[in-house]
């Protein structure tokens, strides 16, 4: 370890005497950051301002109020209608690493006290790919939050609809997109957050739909990814399928960091909910 990373470790100690395990390495910039300091500020990188990828979890504890979440639908069964090879063992193995039992989670919480419907999507499992499970979370909470008079928050990372279920996957952007409009009738704000990356079917459904459409900063977004986009033969500037990019012809209404996001979704909430 260098000097210089000498003086990121906590009074007393040297990066020597802290295990490898509690130094993290931002992708953006190398930084060694020590871990509990990572948390501390929210998972962004103080020295180039690159935002890590939260699981569900780190979301929720950034989010809402400690010991709030109550989660729904936890048991919604896998959905596999064409059979399709190897996908049972690959949402078991997706459940083992992620602690999760689908791509999104559910449920209701609070927010400095304020009663909310909350959906959390995490590209870890199997990219943030939504299926029929995924669609249906969406569409209960929504329908949930109608019959509970509930405002919704949906913090969206997905890759898109998820290959292995076909028209299935693809039918869930009508449905979802259905259940935003039964929100609407029913006088209730939604809040869509999109995080890096949001893509596909998602981004082209519920995703875009919100009342207010936050994005996180360096969060990517578009319908097709470049990869997709590439095989095209069509050429696009690298910087059209960014966040900054979005707000700034005016597709998304709020571009934001992290330690802002709460506290905007707080206003937001509290204006919605007087």
């Amino acid at each position: 370890m260098t000097s210089s990373e000498d003086e990121k470790a906590p009074p007393g100690l040297t990066s020597d005497d802290i295990p490898p395990d509690l130094w993290q390495a931002c992708p953006e910039c190398n930084q060694l950051i020590y871990a509990p300091d990572l948390e501390a500020d929210l998972w962004v990188c103080v020295k180039c301002g690159h935002h890590f990828r939260l699981t569900v979890w780190q979301r929720l504890q950034v989010t809402t109020d400690p010991g709030s979440f109550e989660e729904w639908d936890h048991d919604l069964p896998l959905h596999d209608p064409l059979e399709f090879p190897e996908y049972p063992d690959k949402t078991q193995a997706a459940r083992e690493k992620t602690g999760m039992t689908e791509a999104v989670l559910t449920g209701e919480a609070t927010l400095d006290g304020i009663s909310l419907a909350i959906g959390l999507m995490d590209l870890s499992f199997i990219g943030g790919s939504m299926g029929w499970t995924v669609g249906e979370r969406l569409t209960r909470l929504m329908e949930r939050a109608v019959h509970q008079r509930l405002p919704v928050t949906l913090f969206c990372a997905s890759g898109g609809a998820r290959m292995q279920e076909s028209l299935i996957a693809l039918m869930q952007m009508a449905k979802t997109s259905a259940a935003v409009g039964r929100l609407a009738e029913a006088g209730l704000a939604y809040i869509s957050v999109l995080t890096h990356p949001t893509y596909g079917g998602v981004m082209a459904s519920f995703a875009s739909l919100g009342d207010i459409i936050i994005a996180e900063a360096g969060a990517a977004m578009g319908f097709a990814g470049p990869r997709v986009v590439e095989l095209t033969g069509l050429k696009i500037p690298p910087e059209v399928q960014t966040a900054e990019f979005q707000y700034q012809h005016g597709m998304i209404d709020m571009l934001l960091p992290r330690k802002d996001i709460r506290p905007a979704l707080h206003n937001i909430l509290r204006w919605c909910t007087v």
